[in-house]
């Protein structure tokens, strides 16, 4: 061999993202996917588990099982890890405003199981600053929640010194639009603010501040640029480095180090020609796993139908084979660095991490990551606005979508079971469970846990020991949350489309005139109500679809996500508006917009035009049609104006009537 081969390297992490339905079904495809080679765990819990929410809550209606997996105590914990030996397994939870307590749930099994805390691997995504900016699963407002996750830090310090107990997402920020410097910039940001949260607690000594540090890892996305995504995971490598040497003053090599796991994106998958997926996948693979100095400790794959509903388990298994293909019969972690020494590469990692530290700067002179969502939030719609519009325009190529859009129909997607579906009949009996779970516990216990959290959070005290004692007690996921609910209070967070953003082009400019014309006919501007019902955070669609509706003129009104049918029915009444339109990718919307069907009927709203988007299959599509929809729109569907040029033609239609 020469100086630069070597024998190879031992292999990332290979996980995919799953969960789904019950703790018992998700075991089942757990068991399966590590008997086919996989080698760690990522657990997608549902909705409600993830905003604090038992199933039976009015909000959890149409989400139970959907997007993940339901777990509502301990008992759901031991289903879902059913001979699953947790001392030996390396499992990444993605969890955030309730990570506290999916991992005091976590740690109590393992217990049960007769494991040794100090053994236990693996990460809980425990970033709540990204879910006020790009994913919407949060609970609390920012203080009390980056408290819990310096809890969590301080806590698995001794206990689990071996766990990961933040993971910085960068991915979601991407989803929501992020340049490469916007990722790199906010997520350092936001991993200065929780260390320096964690430091000024005081709970840990100063000497062992490396071993915290040490403790953080990043969960980041790739996209479709491949050479700017590799650059951008050498620039990451460096500034952290930077950050830990500089801020922190640590300067043990290993604690240095930037771990991080990876998703690659989600966003550029297509629901049109969706086999290209695999290709679009593969690519980003190699940007976080060619450079070793710069390579993933772990990844997952999304599936190529993804675009289209539920993954199988067999679309799942190519994802893992992928990885398996890469790592195993190619000669890739054999060799040291490839990149090491090009110009090229250099040039661009320079300019991305002068971008970021630019970026970096401005946040912190203005009071830091916290200080600064709400012109966070603003950045990325922005980002995001600018990105959908190279597309609408044909600037930025997407095969199948806005170029080379003629071929043959994909064999992969024939046939009634080309996606996962989930039982309608899982919701009721995961309910039933849950009350069962609830009758059969020691009542005198489960008050005296949850008086005891209480009261830790009042005192500010760290509040692992309370939850680990209210997990074993038989607490709930919404019985935990709502106590913390009633000392901290709730949050809404920014929508970033608070400022009108001017777009233009001749579409936009004929649709200006059609709204201004059908505003005079109305006697008032045309006004379109944007809705998230449900507890579906992905707000990027509602955010893009409201920007664009102030755009062309109309009176868009958008108050965010998280909200039941009735009020939104409530606010389409008192505005007055002349369409609505909701926004749901969970899965949930056959549930969720039977009921604002039925609302708006029963207030006298059947004149209103009501559209939905979503990740939604033709059969439903159809389905919601029969109920009255008069619009349905899919990732397809990528012209956002000429959308908008429907909902004026809709409302006009409902005029004449």
């Amino acid at each position: 061999m020469t100086a630069f081969q070597h024998a190879p390297d031992s292999p990332w992490i290979f996980r995919t993202y799953a969960g789904h339905s019950t703790p018992a079904e998700s075991n089942k495809l757990y068991r399966a996917n590590l008997a086919k080679g996989q080698t760690g765990l990522s657990v997608a819990f549902d909705l409600p588990t993830q905003t604090g929410y038992d199933s039976d809550h009015i909000l959890a209606r149409g989400e139970v099982g959907k997007v993940g997996v339901p777990i509502g105590h301990l008992g759901d914990m031991r289903a879902l890890f059913d001979q699953i030996p947790l001392e030996q397994m390396n499992t990444s939870m993605t969890i955030n405003a309730p990570a506290a307590w999916l991992l005091a749930l976590y740690v109590s099994l393992a217990e049960e199981q007769g494991a040794d805390p100090r053994k236990l691997t693996g990460t809980t995504q425990n970033d709540i600053l990204k879910e006020y900016l790009s994913r919407g699963t949060y609970i609390f407002p920012p203080a009390p929640s980056l408290k819990l996750t310096a809890d969590t830090i301080a806590w698995s310090l001794d206990t689990i010194p071996k766990w990961n107990p933040m993971n910085v997402c960068s991915y979601h920020l991407q989803e929501a639009g992020a340049t490469p410097e916007q990722e790199l910039a906010f997520a350092l940001a936001d991993a200065i603010a929780i260390l320096d949260g964690v430091k000024a607690r005081g709970e840990v000594a100063p000497e062992r501040f490396a071993d915290v540090f040490s403790r953080i890892s990043f969960f980041v996305n790739a996209g479709m640029r491949f050479v700017t995504e590799l650059c951008k995971m050498r620039a990451f490598t460096a500034l952290w480095e930077e950050i830990g040497r500089e801020r922190y003053g640590v300067t043990d090599e290993k604690a240095l180090r930037f771990r991080y796991g990876v998703q690659v994106n989600s966003l550029g998958l297509t629901e049109q020609q969706a086999e290209n997926n695999v290709y679009r996948i593969l690519l980003e693979t190699l940007a976080v796993t060619l450079s070793k100095n710069a390579r993933a400790r772990a990844v997952q794959l999304p599936a190529w139908n993804e675009a289209l509903g539920l993954p199988r388990p067999w679309d799942q298994q190519w994802s893992l084979r992928m990885q398996q293909v890469l790592a195993y019969e190619t000669d890739l972690l054999e060799f040291e660095d490839i990149f090491d020494g090009s110009k090229v590469i250099e040039a661009k990692v320079a300019q991305l991490i002068e971008g970021a530290r630019t970026e970096l700067a401005k946040i912190e002179a203005s009071g830091g990551a916290v200080a600064n969502v709400d012109y966070m939030k603003g950045a990325l719609v922005e980002s995001n606005r600018r990105r959908i519009e190279q597309i609408e325009a044909g600037k930025q190529k997407v095969v199948g979508v806005n170029a080379f859009t003629g071929g043959e129909p994909s064999p992969l997607e024939a046939g009634e079971k080309s996606i996962q579906t989930v039982d309608l009949a899982v919701e009721g009996e995961q309910i039933a469970r849950l009350k069962a779970w609830r009758s059969a516990r020691d009542g005198k216990a489960v008050e005296a846990a949850l008086a005891s959290l209480r009261a830790a959070a009042q005192e500010e005290k760290n509040i692992m020991p309370a939850s680990i004692a209210a997990a074993k007690a038989g607490v709930t996921t919404g019985e935990w949350a709502a106590t913390l609910r009633k000392v901290y209070g709730e949050y809404r967070g920014p929508t970033g489309v608070a400022v009108v953003i001017e777009s233009s082009g001749e579409d936009i400019d004929a649709v200006k005139q059609d709204v201004a014309a059908l505003s005079e006919k109305l006697g008032r501007t045309l006004t379109f109500l944007v809705g998230k019902p449900g507890l579906d955070g992905h707000s990027n669609g509602a955010e893009q679809i409201a920007a664009r509706a102030r755009a062309v003129g109309m009176d868009a009104i958008y108050e965010g996500i998280r909200l039941t049918p009735a009020e939104i029915v409530k606010a389409a009444k008192e505005k007055q508006a002349h369409a609505v339109g909701l926004s749901i990718l969970s899965g949930s919307h056959l549930d969720l917009v039977q009921e604002v069907v039925r609302l708006m009927r029963a207030e006298g709203l059947d004149n209103v035009p009501l559209i939905v988007g979503g990740i939604i299959p033709p059969a439903d599509a159809l389905a919601l049609r029969q109920m009255g929809v008069a619009g349905v729109y899919t990732p397809k569907d990528f012209r956002i104006t000429q959308i908008m040029g429907d909902v004026v033609k809709l409302v006009a239609a409902k005029t004449s009537a």
